[in-house]
């Protein structure tokens, strides 16, 4: 709701823009005539043809910003003659003189009576001149959206930025002509700042070009998202792929609310290890909602303790049921989880929610996540990330006990995990996870930019600080993951934390893909993971979280290498415990 308020603000300020002048003269041109049957029609026409027009630029901007060499062609000819409209006002007349047409003939009717017909078309065609003025005000707003698509949801947010835009220019219609008299008095701010705008897009455009930088593309578009941008629209909603990260704490006596009903568990693809449940079969017992992905750590370490509430209390009317929600694209492989929850010796009910149906529904945000409901169905306490797991089960324990009086519930488990699912050492992490992708990527330095989306020749970087990391060899960088072209390649990272872990893939054809470890230059010996042996030697077979190093010394800054000996591995994010 409140990244709703923040693009019906956004849309509020976009009057003090001095794009949105040239509208003005067609809105206030209205001012005289009764606003009930001219001005309310023509904001409205304005609102939703604005609201159509930003929609099919975002989402084709997304799909150029993507696109092939064809498509950064198409992209750089949009932006060039994007350039020269805002530097020489007579090509800008030229592109715009159909709508300006239109929109003088509708006006040209003035002698008749307000119609609500002809002030809407007015609108419509006012719209089409302000959508390319407001596109990078409406880009920071549509940020927060844009990791879940063409949705219902993003189309609620164009139409309520649309709105606040609309409402701003309603007071002023409702103002007068003096209002417009004094916005005229910066038209000579807005010639120049328009120029400029225009040399800016130029020069990108020639980067492009020339080879630059492949990451310009990304920056200008009016669909991206500048770092800044980013962070605040994080300040209003969360950002859905934040993994949590919790230190224990001594259980104390936990408070229970209440937070409504438990919403519907509709829209899974499969279900393993069980029939499909829903709310009604659940009534009566109490419930531990569970949402994880495979190739997340947190949600690894966590998985013991949430098997053994299962094995514990099932007898005492707990149902524990995993939600399988995907952060990679090959999380949603039906095959995949099946093999990961054999892996995982997982025995409790698992829907696999790759559509995002169930997170939605929950209006979930993390990973690992659990919702306790009671034998009612009331969501009655939450617990997000790692962590806190005598707190977690003191709540079944209450609940259980709401449920059964008699019931004799006491003492904890005691979970005993190896490998990539024991108990991280959360006092000496100071490594964050580090996506490869470019969609998310932080603190990379080697001395190539990133060519998104295309082959590129990447060199380690001569000196590491402290979470920086570096590509080499020929790498194709996508959002997501990065895929080595040709052998050898190597990826390598300074880090500060006892156990590293690299989420991997082989690639389509399904080949294993060996790889060697170094560690500070050699191999890591007794400091080795269990995927990788103590020279080093490992092979990637799966899309998976491998765990390449476990300090069983003192922590400190290391220095990690891989190289793969064969091409097409896929390298998508480290994690570290």
């Amino acid at each position: 709701m409140l990244l709703y308020l923040l693009a019906f603000v956004g849309g509020v300020l976009t009057i003090v823009s001095p794009c949105i002048l040239p509208v003005l003269p067609f809105v206030f041109s209205r001012a005289d005539q009764p606003f009930r049957r001219s001005g309310l029609p023509l904001l409205a026409g304005m609102a939703i043809t604005f609201a159509l027009v930003a929609a099919v630029a975002t989402f084709a901007g997304a799909w150029v910003v993507r696109a092939n060499q064809i498509g950064r062609i198409l992209a750089m000819v949009i932006f060039g003659v994007l350039g020269l409209a805002l530097l020489f006002p007579s090509i800008a007349e030229y592109l715009s003189r159909p709508f300006v047409r239109l929109g003088g003939r509708v006006q040209g009717q003035d002698n008749q009576a307000p119609s609500i017909g002809r002030s809407l078309l007015l609108g419509v065609s006012t719209g089409l001149l302000w959508a390319p003025c407001a596109g990078p005000i409406l880009g920071l707003i549509l940020t927060g959206a844009a990791i879940e698509g063409a949705s219902a949801h993003t189309a609620l947010l164009l139409v309520a930025f649309a709105a606040g835009a609309g409402c701003s220019l309603a007071v002023a219609l409702l103002a007068g002509n003096r209002v417009f008299a004094l916005m005229k008095r910066s038209l000579g701010a807005e010639e120049w700042i328009r120029r400029g705008l225009g040399v800016a897009v130029l020069v990108g455009v020639i980067a492009i070009a020339s080879g630059w930088d492949t990451g310009i593309l990304r920056r200008v578009s009016l669909a991206s998202t500048a770092g800044v941008e980013q962070r605040l629209v994080d300040r209003f909603r969360p950002v859905a792929y934040a993994r949590a990260n919790a230190k224990a704490e001594p259980a104390g006596e936990v408070q229970l609310s209440n937070d409504g009903p438990m919403p519907s568990l509709d829209g899974a693809v499969a279900w393993l290890n069980s029939a499909p449940l829903t709310r009604e079969n659940l009534k009566g017992k109490v419930v531990l909602i569970d949402f994880w992905t495979y190739s997340c750590i947190n949600c690894l370490r966590a998985i013991p303790y949430v098997e053994a509430w299962s094995e514990k209390y099932k007898n005492d009317g707990l149902v524990v049921i995993g939600v399988h929600t995907p952060e990679f694209a090959f999380e949603k492989d039906q095959a995949n989880v099946s093999k990961a929850v054999q892996d995982l010796k997982i025995t409790y009910p698992v829907a696999i929610d790759s559509n995002y149906a169930i997170w939605k529904a929950f209006n979930n945000e993390y990973w690992p996540a659990h919702y306790f409901i009671d034998a009612q169905g009331t969501i009655r306490y939450h617990h997000f990330g790692e962590g806190e797991y005598d707190k977690s089960e003191q709540v079944i324990q209450q609940l259980l006990k709401e449920k059964n009086a008699n019931l004799k519930a006491s003492g904890f488990v005691q979970v005993s995990a190896s490998g990539a699912q024991a108990a991280a050492d959360m006092d000496d992490i100071r490594s964050p996870e580090t996506y490869i992708g470019f969609g998310r990527q932080e603190n990379y330095v080697s001395p190539e930019k990133i060519k998104q989306d295309m082959p590129g020749l990447y060199t380690a970087p001569g000196r590491l600080d402290v979470n920086n990391w570096g590509l080499a060899g020929k790498w194709d960088v996508a959002s997501e993951r990065a895929m080595l072209l040709a052998a050898p390649g190597k990826i390598v990272f300074r880090f500060h934390a006892r156990d590293l872990h690299l989420v991997l893939g082989p690639g389509k054809d399904g080949r294993p893909i060996r790889f060697r470890v170094l560690l500070d230059g050699g191999v890591p010996l007794d400091d080795h993971g269990v995927d990788v042996d103590s020279q080093g030697s490992g092979t990637v077979k799966e899309y998976r979280l491998y765990q390449l190093i476990r300090q069983k010394g003192k922590v400190e800054d290391r220095t990690f290498q891989i190289e793969f000996l064969d091409p097409d591995v896929q390298a998508f994010a480290f994690t570290f415990g």
